[in-house]
Parts: C-alpha cells; structure tokens; sequence
C-alpha cells in the first residue's frame, strides 16, 4: 500500500509561496524592462500602503519605545560579562609571539 503524503496546512503553503517569490525575485530583476515595471507597481500601489501604514505606525513606535530600555540593559549586562577586552589582547599577544617565533617582528610597512 503507497504511503499518503499529508495535506500541506495554510501555513506551510505560505511558507513556500514565499520561499519562492524571494528566490526568483533576482531573476525577475534581471529580465528586460523589469525596472520600468516595478517602477509602474510602485506608483499604483504606494499611496494605498503609505495610507494604511499609519494605521500601524504608532502603535509599532510605542512599542519600540517601550522595549528600547529593557533592551539596552540587557545588551550592556551581556557585554560586560563577555571577556572581549581579554580575548583580544590574549589573541594579539599569541600573534605577535608566533611572528617573533618565526624571526619577524610584527610592523606596519611604511607605504612610499
């Protein structure tokens, strides 16, 4: 008896819909005129966009507003528990200890 494929939900339909708009979109920008095209759909359906962004756009900016210092903080609290300052100077350290191994100082050419 053959195995049954499962039907594909909606989200795995949108899923590929959109896979597959975004892999051919640069061969769709290479063909003859496409310019002049996207051009035309951009003047037909940008006021229609630009009009309904404004439904979204404030509510989007008090949210960003709301998470900004929550996110710096842990930004900062992340950095400072990374040892960047101590891998750099370890890896700069071991750089320049090879090159003096190997009888070459490490120094920048002067360029005439």
């Amino acid at each position: 008896m053959p195995v049954r494929i499962p039907k594909a939900r909606g989200s795995e339909i949108a899923t590929f819909g959109v896979a597959g708009v975004a892999g051919f979109a640069p061969f769709y920008m290479m063909m003859p005129g496409a310019e002049k095209r996207l051009a035309d759909q951009t003047t037909k359906w940008a006021p229609r966009w630009e009009k309904n962004i404004s439904h979204f756009a404030p509510p989007a900016r008090i949210v960003a507003q709301r998470a900004s210092p929550h996110i710096e903080k842990t930004v900062k609290k992340i950095d400072d528990r990374l040892p960047l300052e101590k891998v750099t100077t370890k890896i700069s350290n071991q750089t320049q200890r090879n090159f003096d191994r190997l009888g070459e100082p490490l120094t920048r050419s002067k360029s005439s």
